[in-house]
């Protein structure tokens, strides 16, 4: 029988429990986090750690291609090509050691997480059970 750490258990039970739109968030902000550390990584000339950094976000890019819903119209489709630009851009930055196409690549998150942030606090204001003065509740 496995022992569970009581600590990694919470996490596993809140990352399931999250909402898709902050489950989003949360992975901007890992990629971010491991681009940001890769970042200070490479100024340390710490090259195994800026592969482990990269390749972590490289993987969190990867998810977020594997689990959009391309089928919804162009703006899937080109938030896929976005997250691809990036991916390509960390793998060739890892082999260039540049860190100012981590910084470009970083740059492109933020901008993407800000504004699901916002889109996000945007759908938890509106009222969606009431339209133009008609309540669909009943």
């Amino acid at each position: 029988m496995a022992v569970i750490n009581p600590y990694q258990a919470y996490r596993q039970n809140q990352v399931q429990t999250l909402s898709q739109e902050k489950l989003v968030l949360m992975l901007y902000d890992g990629a971010l986090r491991f681009c940001r550390q890769g970042l200070v990584a490479m100024e340390q000339n710490d090259y195994a750690a800026v592969s482990n950094n990269l390749g972590r976000a490289e993987d969190i890019l990867s998810e977020l291609m594997a689990t959009l819903n391309r089928d919804v119209g162009d703006i899937a489709e080109n938030l896929y090509k976005l997250y691809d630009f990036m991916y390509r851009h960390l793998v060739q930055a890892n082999v260039k050691k540049s860190g100012k196409m981590i910084n470009e690549v970083i740059e492109l998150l933020q901008q993407l997480r800000d504004t699901w942030e916002e889109a996000i606090k945007i759908y938890q204001a509106h009222d969606y059970r009431t339209t133009a003065g008609v309540n669909w509740q009943g």
